[in-house]
């Protein structure tokens, strides 16, 4: 393979990808390996295996070389996701594991995955794969270093349908608790400190076993929950002794009951969260010791309503909450940029595999590009969301 043209001479070094492709165990899927992810990081405009071959190979046969190392290569994705995580997390100054979702919209109904699901900022349906990725996040920067397809519900049922995509046996469609979790699994590995888990479950009919998952974990957490989540006012709830009077209500209710809101310290003017201490609450259902401690509730203004966050770092100032709510909106501009200059949306192939591969590619060429020594000029925020226009790429809520 000839890739000494000038676009891969700008790709990311072998240094860098040796590691991340250590465990292909041939020499051809290495090298396929490193012309993709040069691809990804050097090729203009739309990601196709087209484009990704014309930019670091004139061989013809190259794109179908890089379609089937994609598409049909029986190689693992998450040796390559260890590695990457464990070369970004140094890297980085990581505040919270971020939990987001990629809707990324299919013209067709064959792609793995693919769905018809209502996106409420748009008003409409749309024939979509939903993705939600695992990002290590700091102040200003988010790298994704794990992703999982959610199947819905007919994905269970179909085995013709998953047997043509390549849908493992042992893959069924999971719950929210169930992928947050294996996702939080993938990272115990990493050397640093274990990060609060930050993810949007106000639309999530399993926000209380999430929370309540975490707490068993012993993980701390600041998590946008709906506003029928329930909560404990006026005690915080214990065994025997250290129980106290009090009531469990909705969080939404505590608007209505009097809890008495305490402004925060106004951030800067730069689209950071502004938030608002609600009241301490006790959250029901969670393990005894996590139980006695309190959490607190948070109100966030939004374009059409406050949205409320719970957290279990009471004891934190409120510049760590501050910081900790920001961390969504950073990974959402990381999900843009991978649609907008990395090709995540670009993915041509339909099975199972291929869409883990295709993720995990484009994972590291961002971080190669975020962290690494050949950092791109940032895309112009509006040529992004004119991308993004086109690709149909949707961060959100978790379902």
């Amino acid at each position: 393979m000839n890739t000494g043209g000038v676009a891969a001479a700008h790709g990311p070094t072998l240094s860098y990808a040796a590691p991340l492709f250590a465990h292909l165990p041939r020499a051809d899927q290495r090298r396929w390996a490193h012309a993709y992810l040069t691809g990804l990081v050097t090729a203009p405009g739309k990601k196709t295996v087209r484009s990704l071959a014309a930019a670091v190979t004139d061989s013809p046969t190259a794109s179908q070389s890089l379609h089937q190392f994609i598409n049909t290569s029986p190689w693992e994705w998450a040796p390559t996701r260890r590695v990457l995580a464990d070369w970004v997390e140094p890297r980085m100054d990581a505040r919270a594991w971020t939990v987001d979702v990629a809707l990324l919209r299919k013209r067709g109904p064959h792609s793995c995955g693919v769905h018809r699901r209502f996106v409420s900022s748009t008003g409409r349906s749309a024939v979509c794969q939903l993705g939600v990725g695992m990002f290590l996040t700091g102040p200003e920067c988010a790298v994704p270093v794990d992703w999982q397809l959610l199947l819905p519900g007919p994905w269970d049922l179909d085995r013709d349908r998953r047997h043509r995509v390549r849908v493992p046996d042992e893959v069924h469609v999971p719950t929210i608790e169930h992928t947050v979790m294996s996702m939080i699994d993938n990272l115990a590995h990493l050397a640093g400190p274990r990060l609060p888990v930050v993810a949007d479950l106000s639309g999530c009919n399993d926000a209380e076993r999430v929370v309540r998952t975490l707490s068993r974990r012993g993980l701390d957490f600041m998590v946008a929950v709906p506003d029928g989540f329930r909560v404990m006012l006026g005690r915080r709830p214990g065994r025997g002794a250290t129980a106290r009077p009090g009531v469990e209500v909705s969080a939404r209710s505590l608007f209505h009951l009097g809890a008495e809101g305490v402004p925060a310290q106004q951030p800067p003017t730069d689209g950071t969260p502004q938030a608002v201490t609600v009241s301490q609450v006790g959250v029901p259902g969670l393990v005894a010791e996590r139980a006695a401690a309190p959490h607190v509730l948070l109100a966030v203004p939004g374009r059409r309503h406050q949205r409320l966050w719970l957290t279990s770092l009471a004891d934190r100032s409120i510049e760590v909450h501050t910081t900790l709510l920001n961390t969504p909106r950073v990974s959402r501009l990381a999900v843009r940029r991978l649609a907008a200059e990395f090709g995540m949306a670009d993915f041509e192939g339909r099975s199972y595999p291929g869409w883990h591969h295709h993720m995990t590619m484009v994972s590291a060429a961002y971080a190669y590009c975020v962290l690494g020594a050949a950092a791109p000029r940032p895309l112009p925020w509006s040529h992004a969301e004119a991308h993004l226009r086109g690709a149909g790429v949707q961060p959100g809520a978790l379902p």
